[in-house]
């Protein structure tokens, strides 16, 4: 601990050389959008407006199919109808209610825990096909899984055993997917939570798992999100790195990643356990004379196309124990496949520092490859591979390159403020062109974040902070602590122009873009850089997409000069239908002043 702190005190001594070399300075915000102008966006909150006898919604997880969102809390699955707009507040349009039995809390309480606790907080809610969704919940510290009818959330079929498939515990992570029929899932397999897994169950075949308390896998692992590419399933995690004990605890951002034709190794070597398995590092970091890192993966995107490009997206944060930070930064999948086709890493003795395998001593077939692909095509399934690749997987599951992100360094930073970011949502797709990516990055201070990213090279620490919206509605989803600020997840919702944003006792619908604000002041709506807004031909700002082309309007993403536009007009905002006051009635460069505030 002692050495984790000289440590950040190291950088933190360091940091003002980078940053007047090469580090991001903090961008302020081209618009600030304020509580009282955000407190007329709906608002979800598990029950009827008024209604306070019933229990929060302590919101676990969304997640949108087709025109429907699906949101989960305890004892509860809530459908909205994304067709229908809202008005003060949110009104779900089903509902799936789940409640443990009575005998399933008494033996919670038996076991030492609270009685808010002791019920069913609803962890994975995974679609199996376009007709059923297989939904598990913790059920007072005795996880089980049920199928429903993913139209009328009818109850289908028999319970099925939780355990690999769904924490016992609502504060544990996890995630889950189907691909090829079969259900992947990593989570925690016991009450103590000593037994991480990833995990594979329910389909054709036998299950498969990481190896039991092997630290070389996984190591108190908090899993983040898991995605379907090509013959893989790709995982995504923080855990405590292995090859960093001697120097103390630290935690790291992995991607691993396992082939979907899997079906374990030889009675010999691996049987019932991935062959497969392959981890590495996520590098998310500043560069300069000395690197400055951000190593806590707090959230990834899917795989978004971003010029063309197959990538994902992550929230990173600096250690706990370190100066607060925050980036976002993009890893494109070649890059991914690259280092898990390169070296492996290994530590020789316990006490020895980890280096890199010789090309040499690797076995072949590759460990790592799908059997009847690329290096093992010769071999029909994982079980005929030969005992020596069985045995260096087994022993080898790190690689030794991190995965660079792209052009090595940030999207987007965050390093003067107290809180860090905690949520992402991408539109890779964004404005009337669909050639923007804009993100929308939450926080722990309930702060949404709305950036226009720059993706070309070589070159991306250009994005532009276009607005900072405080979106926590205090009346409505107020409950005991800070932590209820805390954003968790975000949904986008493009095709009805929204953003829905998840606290722990509500769900916020956030419209992508307030064009309405700036009125007619054609200045401040093209200062604003907004690649949703648009000075349209009728004389105001609004929305521009793709229905407006023909009508024709004048946006600039690029710079957002306005030198050559008239002055803007005086008037006050007091709802989302009127503009916004423009300082002294003239509008000035965004950075670092801020625009109609």
């Amino acid at each position: 601990m002692r050495l984790l702190l000289l440590q950040a005190w190291t950088t933190l001594l360091a940091v003002p050389r980078l940053w007047a070399a090469s580090f991001p300075e903090d961008e302020e915000p081209i618009n600030a959008v304020d509580s009282l102008y955000t407190q007329q966006y709906p608002v979800f909150r598990g029950r009827p407006s008024g209604n306070e006898s019933q229990h929060r919604l302590d919101f676990q997880l969304m997640v949108k199919i087709r025109d429907t969102l699906f949101i989960a809390g305890r004892d509860q699955v809530y459908t909205v109808n994304l067709n229908e707009e809202p008005k003060a507040d949110i009104i779900p349009h089903k509902k799936l209610v789940w409640r443990s039995r009575q005998q399933d809390r008494e033996n919670c309480a038996m076991k030492g825990k609270h009685r808010d606790e002791c019920h069913n907080f609803i962890k994975v809610f995974v679609p199996r096909n376009d007709e059923m969704v297989f939904v598990c919940g913790t059920n007072a510290f005795n996880p089980m899984c049920r199928y429903y009818r993913l139209n009328t959330l009818e109850y289908d079929g028999e319970e099925i055993s939780g355990l690999a498939r769904c924490p016992f515990d609502a504060r544990q992570t996890n995630v889950a997917l189907f691909a090829d029929g079969k259900l992947y899932s990593a989570t925690v397999a016991d009450f103590l939570a000593s037994d991480a897994v990833i995990y594979r169950s329910l389909g054709d075949g036998s299950a498969l798992r990481t190896i039991k308390y092997d630290s070389k896998w996984i190591k108190e692992p908090h899993f983040l999100h898991a995605t379907e590419y090509g013959n893989f399933v790709y995982f995504f995690f923080r855990e405590i790195a292995v090859e960093h004990n001697s120097l103390g605890k630290a935690v790291y951002s992995r991607v691993a990643r396992i082939c979907k034709n899997d079906v374990g190794g030889s009675q010999r070597v691996l049987e019932k356990h991935w062959t497969s398995f392959l981890k590495a590092r996520l590098n998310c970091s500043v560069p300069g004379d000395s690197f400055f890192y951000f190593d806590v993966l707090q959230a990834v995107t899917d795989i978004l196309s971003v010029g063309g490009v197959p990538t994902v997206l992550g929230v990173f944060t600096t250690q706990l124990n370190s100066i607060p930070g925050s980036a976002v930064c993009a890893f494109s999948m070649d890059d991914i496949e690259k280092v898990f086709e390169g070296r492996f890493k290994e530590q020789k003795s316990p006490d020895s520092v980890w280096t890199a395998v010789p090309e040499e001593r690797v076995p072949s077939p590759r460990p790592g490859c799908c059997a009847r692909h690329g290096l093992a095509e010769a071999y029909r399934t994982s079980i005929d591979f030969p005992d020596e690749t069985l045995s260096f997987i087994k022993s080898h599951p790190l690689m030794d390159l991190a995965v660079p992100s792209l052009a090595e360094e940030p999207w987007f930073t965050k390093t003067r403020v107290r809180y860090r970011l905690t949520a992402i949502a991408v539109d890779a797709a964004a404005g009337p062109y669909r050639n923007h990516t804009v993100m929308f990055v939450g926080s722990e201070a309930g702060v949404l974040l709305k950036v226009l990213a720059e993706t070309r090279p070589p070159s991306l620490n250009g994005s532009v902070l276009l607005e900072e919206i405080d979106a926590y509605h205090q009346a409505k989803c107020s409950r005991e602590s800070d932590e209820d600020r805390k954003i968790i997840a975000l949904q986008l919702d493009p095709e009805h122009h929204a953003v829905f944003v998840a606290y722990t006792g509500c769900v916020v619908r956030v419209p992508l873009s307030r064009c309405e604000r700036f009125g007619s002041c054609k200045k401040s709506c093209i200062a604003s850089r907004d690649p949703y807004c648009g000075w349209l031909s009728t004389g105001v700002c609004g929305r521009a997409a793709a229905g407006t082309l023909a009508g024709g309007f004048e946006q600039d993403t690029e710079s957002g000069h306005t030198a050559h536009l008239g002055e803007c007009h005086d008037v006050t905002p007091s709802s989302p239908s009127t503009p916004a006051r423009v300082s002294g009635g003239t509008c000035r460069r965004p950075s670092p002043a801020r625009w109609c505030t």
